[in-house]
């Protein structure tokens, strides 16, 4: 415990607080958009996909930006929501948000394609018995994504742990309140002497994004077991 400071130790509980929060209000949404992606036809669904994965090609400067424009307290939407006591901007909640669409397009992508994996038919057969759409995707089409859920969910966790540019554009760089790691290495290297704290920091940061990218295989090839084995 006394090899991080406190403020370092406060950073890195906000960020873990942040990713988990992005990922799990992201992960529902998430679901939803990959099947969309991968079994509906509808107009727009090529500006559909391309807006999910835009924050990837976007400098992140500029989507948190955007974000700030649309859900800042003068915004269209952050205007609305401020009036019934929900504000994002400069608070951990925006840097929550900002984290999550970040990582929405990595969690999409690995829904979308373990959804594409799974046999048409095999839902198709399903629904001839009378099941309904939401019950075959419960039933038949959950089961067999679990891999891939999973597995896009710690990324979309350990991209959310990672995240600078949407959020500090966003959120700015409080202490105790919008700091998070990524922000906090930043701001050791501002000052002098800060490098001991950065450093730390970032071997938390290594350790965290590597752990995660095991456990997203560890846990993707159990669940993909456990369903061949069902």
């Amino acid at each position: 415990m006394g090899w991080l400071g406190p403020e370092e130790w406060q950073a890195v509980a906000l960020s873990l607080k942040v990713s988990f929060w992005a990922t799990l209000v992201g992960l529902p949404i998430g679901v939803f958009t990959a099947y969309a992606l991968a079994r509906w036809r509808f107009p727009g669904k090529q500006v559909v996909n391309g807006l999910v994965h835009l924050p990837l090609i976007l400098p992140p400067v500029v989507t948190g930006y955007l974000l700030l424009l649309t859900f800042g307290t003068t915004g269209p939407v952050g205007g609305v929501l401020e009036k019934i006591g929900i504000v994002f901007a400069f608070r951990w909640t925006g840097a929550a948000l900002a984290a999550g669409v970040m990582a929405f397009p990595l969690m999409v992508r690995a829904i979308r394609l373990s959804i594409e994996a799974v046999d048409p038919k095999l839902e198709e057969a399903a629904a001839t018995l009378g099941a309904s759409r939401v019950w075959v995707f419960v039933t038949v089409t959950l089961p067999l994504i679990l891999p891939g859920v999973l597995a896009g969910a710690i990324l979309a966790f350990a991209k959310a742990m990672g995240e600078f540019g949407a959020t500090i554009t966003f959120v700015s760089n409080i202490p105790g309140q919008t700091q998070t790691l990524p922000s906090a290495v930043y701001a050791f290297l501002q000052v002098p002497g800060g490098e001991g704290p950065a450093m730390r920091l970032v071997i938390v940061s290594v350790v965290i994004a590597l752990g995660a990218l095991l456990l997203s295989e560890v846990v993707a090839r159990r669940a993909a077991a456990r369903v061949a084995g069902g």
